[in-house]
């Protein structure tokens, strides 16, 4: 059963969800402090961002590893796209202990527009545990709701309780059966506009700073979490997929170039050009198929992805007529719509492609000064070309729907000796990050899953 109730001395205010949030400067380089920061500057680790606020946890709930287990083997059958992987195999999958869950609450101050926000997220760790723990900092990937976010698995604990697909966040769960149950902490943001404070606020979708400044202040909420509840942390992984595998690769970025040390990394089926990924997306880019297959065709629920980006970059970019320039009238109003609501009872027979979505001059000339302005920012947000001096593999998949192996490959390609790249023959977008988690040497062009990996990795 959840408790609803807050832990330790993190709470801020007259009440459980009430903490104060102080204004800031943002400094990449000053030293963390505060509360949300003691955790960070207590591990030796330079700070990024001075601390947008204090945090809080409630919604404490305990996953047996009976439930845990069974949760995973279910999920896992409908990630197993293509049958990439061999079964779900209880003996060898099996988690090793009970894991205790805590949403997190804390504040973000988000660059790009200086507004303070309300952002949750999720600490899970091995139950019991007191010594001290690895940390996997996860990134989850591009989600059409308000609800599907990690801060939400306290609802899987109940034993009648049933997961749904793009209901419930089955990617955190898998990253919680792999990691927290085989000791180490997970801590994940559920991202602004996301989870149970969302408001009327614009999701963040590819806008680089406010997403990696979420995750700074979550990864910082959780960290003074576990001291808080006596768990001191150790190295530092980083694991995201897909939108996720994006934030995972600026939040790796934005800690080095601050000397936070993170020991690995992994991303799965991220889109890393962010100029590129749209361009694909909207059919103005294509590629030629992979030796001996026919490629799969970009699905539908990519126009979703479009609409995301359109209106996050209108809201947080201030480009307040990029919807109404570039998408075709018609579809105007069903796109504001979405926006507000993420109502998924749509007509999808009606549907267009992203291609079709858009006006047919996006492609081919100047638009207006909106339309350049965003994609200059598009480029400004790519993370492909950057040197990383910790190690970091991208996962990607021979089938993956919604990305094509070569956009994954140019990032390979720029990072430097600790850049490493693996290809998952016939993995379609599910299937490849299945396989990052769960699969063998031989899945995986023989480098280890990425639970095997950063387990050598450690440094104990």
């Amino acid at each position: 059963m959840a408790e609803n109730r807050v832990e330790g001395a993190m709470t801020f205010g007259n009440g459980e969800d009430q903490i104060s949030a102080p204004s800031l400067q943002i400094n990449r380089r000053s030293l963390i402090t505060g509360a949300t920061g003691v955790a960070l500057a207590s591990m030796g680790w330079a700070s990024l961002v001075t601390p947008a606020g204090a945090a809080i946890l409630d919604n404490k709930t305990t996953l047996t590893r009976a439930r845990l287990d069974e949760l995973a083997a279910r999920s896992f059958g409908i990630f197993n796209e293509n049958k990439v992987l061999p079964d779900f195999d209880a003996g060898k999958h099996a988690a090793t202990s009970d894991v205790d869950l805590h949403r997190i609450t804390t504040f973000t101050q988000v660059p790009e527009t200086g507004e303070t926000l309300k952002i949750s997220g999720l600490l899970a760790l091995p139950a019991g545990a007191k010594g001290p723990l690895p940390v996997v900092s996860w990134q989850h990937g591009t989600i059409f709701s308000f609800v599907q976010v990690p801060s939400n698995l306290y609802l899987v604990a109940e034993p009648g309780y049933v997961m749904k697909d793009n209901v419930d966040s089955q990617e955190t769960l898998f990253n919680i059966h792999r990691f927290a149950a085989n000791g180490y902490a997970v801590i994940a943001a559920d991202y602004i506009g996301k989870g149970p404070y969302h408001g009327s606020q614009s999701e963040a979708y590819a806008v680089k700073d406010a997403s990696t400044r979420a995750s700074i202040d979550i990864l910082n909420a959780g960290l003074e979490g576990m001291r808080q509840l006596g768990v001191e942390p150790a190295e530092l992984f980083l694991n995201g997929w897909s939108q996720g595998g994006l934030n995972t690769q600026w939040l790796h970025q934005a800690l080095q170039t601050s000397a936070i040390p993170v020991r690995a990394a992994g991303a799965s089926s991220p889109f890393n050009d962010v100029v590129e990924s749209f361009d694909y997306w909207t059919g103005s880019i294509t590629f030629s198929d992979p030796p001996g297959m026919s490629y799969p065709p970009r699905p539908k629920w990519l126009t979703l992805c479009v609409i995301l980006v359109l209106g996050s970059y209108e809201s947080y970019y201030r480009l307040n007529d990029l919807i109404d320039t570039v998408v075709r009238p018609e579809y105007v109003p069903m796109v504001r719509k979405f926006l507000a609501d993420y109502d998924m009872n749509l007509d999808f027979s009606k549907m267009p492609m992203p291609k079709d979505l858009l006006i047919d001059s996006v492609s081919r000339q100047f638009v207006n000064d909106t339309y350049s302005r965003f994609r200059r920012q598009l480029a400004a947000n790519t993370a492909s070309y950057f040197e990383y001096s910790n190690p970091i593999r991208l996962f990607y998949g021979l089938a993956d729907e919604p990305l094509h192996p070569t956009m994954c490959r140019r990032a390979v390609n720029a990072g430097g000796p600790m850049m490493d790249g693996v290809a998952v023959n016939g993995a379609s977008h599910r299937g490849t990050f299945l396989a990052s988690l769960y699969g063998e040497p031989d899945h995986l062009q023989g480098r280890p899953n990425l639970v095997s990996w950063f387990n050598s990795l450690r440094l104990g």
